[in-house]
């Protein structure tokens, strides 16, 4: 893939999609001063270049909980006895598949997965954690830390101006 330069007016419409993918192209294109058609090329070529990877809706997880009832995010460190890239990448497919984990990070030092997991309770916490780890021979250590309260979410990655 060749490399992909950004300049001021791409940065404006990815700043634009981060706060708001919902925006027609017309209205992506007043906010940052363009043409539709252009703002929509460009668009197009970040997505073929696979700098967007998705558009997705997030959910407020407190009127969602009025519908549905409440569920139960942990973030959950993972050691594996074996650091191997292939037992690192075999863990990985293993959680990507699962739905309950949301986000999945390798890390260093400390742990060697941080994961951010969400179920509907408990019960399902147990299910999940006897699946992915405990009958994972090549787990050595999981550590879960239980949300009580969410007071930041955010998906924008900071983006410099060119």
């Amino acid at each position: 893939m060749n490399e992909l330069s950004l300049d001021a007016m791409d940065l404006q419409i990815l700043a634009q999609l981060q706060r708001d993918a919902s925006l027609s192209n017309q209205d992506l294109a007043l906010a940052v001063h363009t043409s539709a058609p252009t703002c929509l090329r460009r668009i197009k070529r970040m997505q073929g270049a696979g700098l967007i990877e998705r558009q997705i809706a997030i959910l407020n997880p407190e009127k969602l909980a009025q519908a549905i009832g409440h569920g139960l995010t942990a973030i959950v460190e993972i050691t594996l006895d074996r650091q191997s890239a292939e037992d690192l990448a075999a863990f990985e497919v293993r959680v990507h598949t699962e739905a309950a984990v949301q986000q999945c990070y390798r890390v260093s030092p400390g742990p060697d997965f941080v994961l951010v997991v969400h179920v509907t309770h408990m019960p399902g916490y147990q299910e999940l954690a006897q699946r992915l780890f405990a009958n994972d021979a090549n787990v050595r250590n999981v550590r879960a830390f239980f949300s009580i309260q969410r007071s930041k979410f955010g998906a924008e990655l900071p983006l410099k101006s060119v």
